[in-house]
């Protein structure tokens, strides 16, 4: 875990110690996840042809790589403790589930973040590690609008076309009141027949009809508390179950299973399919006058007005990767190429902690390398202090295959 995945994590942590109690779910497991409340979760499940194979590997006792990929829910937030988080609670399951299988859990969630830095830090957090089943959580960090279901396309393509032709199942969390980003990503989840499991659906009528208090499930406006992330587990783990028990049990019927389909085309854009990541302590200068690489963060940091930073980036779009928190900070401009420049705030009226924002600051650009350049400007909110400048790097998307 590097610096800034860290750190998201234990200010988010702070931020729920300091906003809201933390309320445990009065109910028990089994008085929750009733029978409709688990078939109400269930938005899709028409393609099986990746999972089958995986759960009938798992069932040989082979090597399986159980896998999460989201924001702070997936990372853990507002669990008591690890094995409270649904992500380690599902991992359980296949633990428990194969006891003679050899499961390796990764969890690649980082708090504050969409899918935009998701298909960015993928090949890194989470293809690298080869998984065989993956759970995407992003409905809460990503805004219900096509620009966050393109990102999010592209980190599904990245994911699907892996060689080992992992299971995706799409994960639906919802933020206090039951909004979430589910209206566009469920469109991707039907495009690409992934099974798809909604918790704001599961809980939405019994909340609303008054059979289930939001505090029940709910430690604030976006986390679940140790009962949410339970019964998050419970339904993911219910649908796995019933997907395993209508299985064949013998390895002849096994092998006549259908064969897992060709990824379609995308639906909205494959641009966030072909990214490349010019993170912090990867960043080649071309020019600097006044930055330093801080190792412990990866980040590069400037103090003063009128420094700058510019390398080169292959793409068609580029995006920037920067630190915003309620401290001493400053802005800069960012321009690639001729094109206009791009303001960044690096001030954050908050006191949970800070966050690194991925913005886009050109695109439709020419295939091929552009020259990018950051630089610290002498205005400042008016709240802040100082000038201090972070970049955690720059993210291309468009790369050429």
């Amino acid at each position: 875990m590097n610096w800034h995945q860290m750190m998201g994590q234990r200010w988010k942590r702070a931020a729920l110690m300091t906003l809201l109690p933390l309320v445990l779910c009065a109910h028990s497991n089994a008085q929750l996840a009733t029978e409709a409340v688990v078939a109400r979760s269930v938005v899709n499940s028409t393609d099986l042809s990746r999972l089958r194979p995986v759960l009938a590997k798992a069932r040989r006792g082979g090597k399986v790589t159980v896998a999460v990929i989201g924001g702070s829910i997936t990372a853990g937030a507002s669990a008591t403790a690890p094995e409270k988080r649904y992500a380690n609670r599902i991992a359980q399951w296949w633990r428990d589930t194969f006891p003679q299988a050899q499961i390796e859990f990764v969890n690649a969630g980082v708090g504050a973040t969409g899918s935009h830095y998701g298909t960015l830090r993928a090949q890194r957090d989470l293809l690298s590690r080869q998984p065989d089943f993956v759970v995407v959580e992003y409905a809460v960090n990503d805004g219900n609008t096509r620009e966050f279901a393109e990102t999010l396309e592209g980190l599904l393509r990245q994911i699907l076309r892996q060689p080992q032709r992992p299971a995706v199942l799409m994960l639906f969390m919802r933020h206090r009141g039951g909004a979430n980003s589910q209206e566009w990503q469920s469109k991707l989840g039907s495009h690409y027949a992934l099974p798809m499991i909604s918790f704001r659906d599961a809980v939405q009528s019994e909340i609303v009809e008054g059979r289930l208090k939001e505090e029940n499930v709910m430690a604030d406006e976006v986390h679940p508390n140790d009962g949410g992330h339970e019964l998050t587990a419970q339904l993911v783990t219910r649908y796995l179950d019933s997907v395993l028990k209508a299985m064949p049990t013998n390895t002849s019927a096994e092998a006549k299973a259908d064969a897992i389909k060709a990824t379609p085309p995308p639906l909205f854009t494959d641009l966030f399919e072909h990214v490349r990541f010019y993170d912090g302590v990867n960043l080649k200068p071309i020019e600097n006058r006044g930055w330093t690489f801080d190792a412990p963060s990866g980040s590069w940091i400037a103090k003063t007005p009128g420094s700058v930073l510019a390398c080169e980036v292959e793409g068609t779009l580029v995006s920037a990767l920067t630190f915003r928190i309620k401290g001493p900070m400053g802005r800069a401009r960012v321009q690639v190429d001729d094109r206009p420049p791009v303001m960044l705030e690096g001030w954050f009226d908050a006191t949970w902690g800070g966050f690194i924002p991925v913005d886009i600051v050109a695109r439709d650009l020419k295939p091929g390398l552009h020259r990018v350049q950051i630089e610290v400007l002498p205005d400042k909110a008016a709240e802040s202090t100082g000038h201090e400048f972070r970049l955690f790097g720059f993210g291309a998307a468009g790369v050429a295959p």
